[in-house]
């Protein structure tokens, strides 16, 4: 099963992605470089082997998309995600481990996929994150809507429901961000509690069906 893709939308025309590869492995790095060095699209530009070192390049290489891992020696991938959201790069965490993914997304990644994943689904995830798209493993989105299902039982806050009302007028992530004064990882973090609380997809079924549930005035 592929990775769930949020708000995905195929563009004609791909423009070159700088990537910047983190892991304390050198031999998972080596992996990666292999798989997507051979994309015509993509340039990988560095690589670290600890979180401070990718905050470091990061700001000297400013790449725009991070493949980053979650557990490494010193500063750990969700500080170092949280050191770089709202930097400009975008992160794709790859990890071994099927964690929470919850404070992964809050920390500012734009992505979660498990290193086991085919390399054509990671060539299609880096691509998805430089558009801004949230993708996730299967397996962590199964494990995110759970999480959201059983607290919530399908009510949504108050924010989640400003975010949907300005959905539901057109405005893109960035916009619906910009008029609440939260950021645009924060608008999408709300997005996917929405869809699993609403069990749906995608923007226009979270619209449908909190048009049908009353959620939204017609």
């Amino acid at each position: 099963m592929d990775a769930l893709i949020v708000d995905g939308h195929l563009g004609k025309g791909r423009t070159l992605v700088r990537l910047l590869i983190v892991d304390d492995h050198p031999i998972v790095r080596d992996g990666l470089r292999a798989a997507l060095g051979g994309e015509p699209d993509f340039e990988i530009i560095g690589e670290a082997a600890d979180g401070a070192t990718a905050v470091r390049l990061a700001d000297e290489l400013r790449p725009d998309v991070v493949l980053m891992d979650l557990r490494m020696p010193g500063m750990d991938g969700v500080t170092a995600i949280r050191r770089l959201s709202g930097t400009g790069p975008r992160v794709l965490v790859l990890t071994t481990f099927d964690t929470d993914v919850l404070p992964v997304l809050e920390a500012g990644a734009t992505g979660y996929l498990l290193k086991d994943a085919p390399p054509e689904e990671l060539v299609r995830a880096v691509r998805a994150v430089h558009r801004g798209e949230t993708v996730l493993a299967p397996a962590a989105a199964g494990r995110l809507a759970d999480h959201l299902r059983k607290p919530s039982r399908g009510r949504l806050s108050k924010r989640e429901l400003d975010v949907l009302r300005l959905v539901a007028e057109g405005a893109t992530n960035k916009e619906a961000a910009a008029d609440l004064f939260i950021s645009e990882a924060s608008v999408k973090t709300h997005l996917l509690h929405i869809y699993a609380k609403l069990d749906v997809r995608d923007r226009a079924s979270a619209v449908a069906e909190a048009y049908r549930r009353g959620l939204l005035p017609h």
